[in-house]
């Protein structure tokens, strides 16, 4: 059991943690654009790397922007999976 002044410091210490890190948190909540995103953009998103990215930007560019978020799944190669992880950060303007 730990001595309550180690037990703070261990608790102080998960708290700076935290905080240090809630700049990779933030960067993780944001919403990206499909119909204007980047390749570099589109590629934050989880498990879609250049190579999906840049099919995204290709369907993009032959078939038009897209109207729902839902309508990434058009793209060779990305499925239910990449959609439900990405869900909360894929906007449509």
């Amino acid at each position: 059991m730990l001595k309550p002044k180690k037990l703070f410091a261990l608790c102080m210490a998960i708290a700076v943690v935290i905080v240090l890190s809630g700049g990779v948190w933030a960067d993780d909540a944001k919403k990206i654009n499909i119909n204007t995103a980047s390749v570099e953009e589109l590629a934050q998103l989880k498990r879609v790397g250049t190579k999906y990215a840049e099919r995204i930007v290709e369907y993009r560019n032959t078939n038009g922007s897209f109207v729902n978020p839902e309508d990434i799944m058009n793209v060779p190669g990305i499925g239910q999976k990449i959609w439900e992880e990405n869900k909360d950060r894929i906007v449509v303007k």
